[in-house]
């Protein structure tokens, strides 16, 4: 094994398996040549298929070997190119065309039979060799990707690593612009900034702290990438407000940070509800918000004409 594996490790685990898969394809070369039958190994599972039950479609085939359709066909056109196969319309299904082994093909698949039987006793007897089993192993593996790809799981563990770097603080002054700006940023993309949140966004602290209210800041390598407002109103009530996440800090579980946060505080507060208002347009918020624990709620006069949902979150 070179020693370039070695110092990768399992980052290089792709390229280990392709380079294991082309020895082999390689090898599977020289062994069709071996048995005199000019065939190419990547045409194996369209022909063996085909060779258990002739006349299916490349839909049918495509199924059958987990390939590709564009896969299937492009094989399909190359066997029939070196007379292994025909296509052709059958009664009582003209619209597609059904692939059969044409004479040579069905004569090869006979010839087929012993290379088969010798190439599997040679696999059987290399395998018992070793002392794992690489077959049961490939399977393992398949129904393991099968039920959460590769990409899914890098995905949960770089935005567990990044969530964790993120911090939630209370808000000071100097956080100002950058409160306002995220809000305008993204109210500005889907909707038009209106009157309720020119007055919050520019006089936070008139309009959310000093009548009981807090501002939480998320920073990610010291900036502040997302914001979120306990408001507290006249009547008693406490509203989750103002929540925003810089686009280029997305995937970090930045708006969740902060909703905990402000969860957590309200109940500090002795609310016994929290309130927010949305709209339905925005689908990452409202299942954001659902993930929290808020239920879809209707009755309260909302001074925003862009909220369509309002949501309530019993604490």
């Amino acid at each position: 094994m070179p020693d370039f594996y070695s110092r990768t490790g399992k980052m290089a685990l792709g390229s280990r398996l392709r380079r294991l898969s082309d020895r082999i394809t390689d090898e599977a070369a020289a062994i069709y040549q071996l048995y005199g039958n000019d065939f190419q190994p990547r045409w194996f599972p369209v022909f063996y298929v085909l060779s258990e039950q002739d006349g299916r479609t490349i839909t049918e085939i495509a199924s059958e070997i987990g390939h590709s359709h564009v896969s299937v066909s492009q094989i399909v056109k190359d066997l029939a190119r070196n007379g292994y196969l025909e296509e052709r319309a059958v009664s009582g299904d003209r619209r597609k065309n059904h692939v059969f082994l044409s004479e040579l093909g069905r004569a090869t698949a006979v010839r087929l039979q012993e290379q088969f039987r010798d190439v599997n006793d040679a696999l059987e007897a290399a395998m018992a060799e070793t002392s794992y089993n690489l077959w049961g192993a490939i399977a393992e593996w398949e129904h393991l990707l099968e039920r959460k790809p590769l990409l899914r799981r890098v995905q949960e563990l770089k935005k567990a690593r990044e969530s964790a770097e993120v911090q939630v603080v209370d808000y000071q002054p100097e956080y100002a612009a950058a409160f306002r700006a995220l809000n305008e940023e993204w109210i500005s993309k889907y909707f038009r900034m209106e009157a309720a949140d020119y007055a919050a966004l520019d006089h936070p602290d008139e309009k959310i702290l000093q009548p009981g209210g807090h501002i939480f800041v998320a920073l990610y390598g010291g900036e502040a990438v997302g914001v979120c407002a306990l408001l507290k109103h006249t009547d008693g009530t406490w509203e989750l407000a103002k929540m925003a996440v810089s686009p280029k800090a997305q995937g970090k579980n930045i708006g969740w940070l902060l909703g905990r946060r402000v969860i957590e505080k309200a109940r500090e507060l002795g609310a016994t509800a929290l309130f927010l208002e949305s709209n339905t347009m925005l689908k990452p918020a409202v299942n954001l918000y659902y993930k929290l624990g808020f239920r879809k709620i209707t009755g309260r006069p909302s001074p925003y004409e862009r909220s369509n949902i309002q949501m309530e979150l019993e604490l």
